[in-house]
């Protein structure tokens, strides 16, 4: 275990390690919403007492051959014909070839036993709608749940969403390259998004749900299985509660909650148990981002059980800026490569602040907390600000590869970052700064806890 001082950028550090000092030179946060006041602003959403049961539109359970699609299509409509309501979907099988899609004052109740199938035919899901792909707007194909410009939105009950992708949407990440580029430089060079079509022939996965410029949110209780790409993305959404929530989704990219554009949102009682980032905050990617200037705040995530690649991620997608995170008495149930990563690199721009982790509990990972503005070593131009983020009373067991790791960039160096009351049992390297300045430790042990000195002999 050793410290390491990289050699390209001058690093200044204090170390504040003596038991019972304060953090009394930590900047006040009163320009931001605290933990408590964010909380008081997000509401759940409520439906009118006007109950409908999918079978009643023609759903049919437990038949493969049998599409339910047009079910939920007319049980919609119906329900937006009279002001909205619940759709209820009883135990059972149901197969749909293709989206649903949602309108305002819905709450679609999934209730326990009851799996909604998705067929695996891309061309079930076109025409193609507006979304988003790794933070560029575009066209694309439709989220397998899909609502845009909505009030009042739910998904409820303890049922199961499949996404039935392993077979066959996650082999296209292989052959996705051209069209992920041609849609970064779209962004870059300002096409008209009317222009920005993809869908047929281009190969960018679909996400599983998709909430896009919707308002008053509840995710509940739903199990999300073998999602294509992103398990549940919500773009340029406010006041969402998402909670009591269990994955099993392990393709490639298989995000279990993406925040893009948003604020106001509380996530809490989570099991994760997905093939990348369980909650990761985001918004928007280079120069659409920046321009957007719509930065993801107040968000705060409690009580939950971590699987997954990493834990609580910020970036790399997030040129509108971050600020104003709050996860608390989150433990990891099972591997995390990294506990809490924060990347950007000089592409994005953009800032990030005001960023809290308390009462974590870690197991095995690889880098425990991870920070850095040169995420991938490329970019240039665009540097993010990176400041002040909060570490307190955070256990890991081992990190196999770095305990603390913060990599500013030589022109606008991380800083203002405070670890308090953190212990890493074990640790290749201790600790890793670059081009970073006022890194404050307080009680922080990493491999272990020096005795007294021994006697002279």
């Amino acid at each position: 275990m050793w410290i390491r001082q990289h050699k390209w950028g001058y690093v200044a550090v204090i170390f504040i390690i003596l038991a019972g000092c304060s953090l009394s030179n930590s900047p006040q946060q009163s320009q931001f919403d605290s933990k408590e006041e964010i909380l008081g602003q997000i509401s759940i959403p409520d439906f009118p007492d006007n109950v409908l049961v999918i079978n009643d539109f023609g759903a049919l359970a437990n038949d493969s051959s049998f599409d339910s699609k047009p079910a939920f299509d007319k049980a919609m409509a119906a329900v937006k014909n009279t002001g909205g309501g619940v759709i209820v979907v009883p135990p059972g099988m149901y197969y749909l070839n293709g989206p649903i899609h949602f309108v305002s004052n819905i709450n679609l109740r999934i209730e326990e036993g009851a799996v909604l199938k998705f067929a695996s035919n891309p061309e079930y899901y076109l025409p193609v709608v507006e979304t988003s792909w790794e933070g560029t707007l575009l066209y694309n194909y439709s989220p397998f749940i899909y609502g845009k410009d909505l009030t009042n939105v739910a998904i409820t009950g303890k049922g199961v969403i499949d996404g039935e992708a392993s077979d066959t949407w996650q082999n296209w990440k292989e052959i996705q390259k051209e069209s992920q580029m041609l849609s970064r430089k779209m962004n870059n060079d300002a096409v008209p998004l009317e222009e920005r079509i993809f869908g047929k022939g281009h190969y960018l996965r679909p996400h599983l749900v998709q909430f896009y410029n919707c308002r008053n949110i509840l995710i509940e209780d739903v199990r999300i299985e073998d999602a294509p790409f992103w398990c549940v993305h919500l773009l340029k959404c406010e006041n969402a509660t998402l909670r009591g929530m269990s994955y099993d989704a392990h393709n490639k990219n298989n995000d279990g909650i993406d925040l893009e554009y948003t604020k106001n949102v509380l996530i809490e009682d989570i099991d994760f148990d997905n093939g990348d980032d369980n909650v990761v905050i985001k918004a928007g990617r280079d120069r659409e981002g920046r321009e957007m200037k719509m930065p993801s705040h107040n968000i705060v995530v409690r009580n939950c059980r971590l699987k997954g690649l990493h834990g609580l991620v910020i970036g790399s997608e997030m040129s509108s800026g971050v600020h104003s995170i709050y996860v608390d008495s989150c433990d990891a149930s099972g591997y995390l490569k990294r506990g809490l990563y924060v990347k950007s690199n000089p592409d994005r721009g953009g800032e990030i602040s005001n960023i809290h982790f308390n009462n974590v509990e870690l197991q095995d990972v690889e880098d425990a907390f991870f920070i850095t503005s040169f995420y991938h070593q490329e970019g240039e131009g665009h540097v993010t600000h990176i400041h002040d983020i909060y570490v307190n009373n955070v256990y890991s067991r081992e990190a196999s590869a770095a305990g603390i790791v913060v990599h500013g960039f030589p022109e606008l160096k991380v800083h203002d970052i405070y670890f308090s009351n953190v212990t890493i049992e074990k640790a290749d390297v201790a600790i890793d700064l670059r081009d970073a300045r006022n890194v404050i430790m307080e009680d922080v042990s990493i491999g272990g806890q020096a005795g007294p000195p021994s006697w002279a002999k």
